[in-house]
């Protein structure tokens, strides 16, 4: 597909993100540039591009970090706009649009259990069910109930990413790759519609890479949730990704699938450091 025609690609009801126009200036720098794209449910769309290209700026503008200067970020539920990301504070993006975010630089709660980690990942929906303390105090069926509920689905998680024999151990004693691994499995207790990651391959080994890759293909196909990508991993993005958008100084240059953009002679040039042949 050609960047115009992807970046003019009409929703359908398979879009779960539509970026339009994207652009995100400090001050006279701009780092994002008039970016448009389509996401799409039950798809694992990789962003990549050189350091400096604009991905956690995309990433932070998507989450509510940062308010773009300019552009629409739409999130579709039953092939329609459900929210306007763009016009939304950073946590109702979290709880209402349910867009669930890990970090490049990991953010656990290193003095906490494993287990607690997920368990403060559900804090909103207990407190909720706690009547903002009360019912919890006065141990009330509901908050009980929510409270089983809120467990097992930690316990289910821990399960899924193989971490279930380290659920009493401080988070910020597990090895590197075990701690990614839990920032997945805490983004996945939220129950998100679309799940952005910030490259979660950084620092692991290939072993714990291909584990990653059956992770997240697992969590696509089994739980129908979109996934944005951000990752320099190339067995990762070209091994998993569905759709592959290519940024370079704040602007798309490629827009496809892995073949399309590997084959790319913009990609060659920007991303890989090689030159076109004459």
């Amino acid at each position: 597909m050609s960047v115009t025609a992807a970046a003019m690609a009409e929703p359908d009801h398979t879009s779960l993100l539509k970026v339009t126009h994207l652009t995100m200036r400090f001050g006279g720098l701009v780092a994002i540039d008039d970016v448009s794209f389509v996401a799409r449910q039950r798809e694992i769309t990789g962003i990549i591009g050189p350091n400096g290209a604009g991905k956690t700026t995309l990433f932070n503008c998507i989450t509510g970090f940062y308010k773009p200067t300019v552009g629409r970020l739409e999130l579709f539920r039953d092939g329609k706009v459900a929210y306007l990301l763009e016009q939304m504070e950073g946590y109702a993006i979290g709880q209402k649009a349910r867009v669930a975010r890990t970090f490049q630089n990991i953010r656990l709660f290193a003095g906490m259990s494993v287990l607690e980690n997920l368990m403060v990942a559900q804090h909103n929906k207990l407190m909720l069910a706690s009547g903002y303390t009360i019912f919890g105090v006065l141990g009330l069926p509901a908050y009980r109930k929510a409270e089983r509920a809120a467990q097992e689905k930690a316990v289910h998680w821990l399960e899924r990413v193989g971490l279930i024999d380290f659920a009493d151990m401080s988070a910020g004693n597990l090895p590197y790759g075990a701690q990614r691994r839990l920032e997945i499995a805490r983004a996945m207790c939220t129950d998100p519609t679309l799940l952005c990651l910030d490259e979660p391959a950084a620092g692991l080994n290939p072993r714990e890479s291909a584990e990653l890759n059956q992770l997240l293909l697992s969590i696509r196909d089994e739980y129908g949730i979109g996934v944005l990508l951000i990752e320099h991993d190339m067995s990762v993005v070209m091994g998993i990704s569905d759709h592959i958008i290519v940024l370079d100084y704040g602007k798309k240059i490629s827009d496809g699938t892995p073949a399309e953009v590997r084959n790319d002679p913009a990609v060659i040039r920007a991303y890989l450091g090689e030159e076109e042949e004459e």
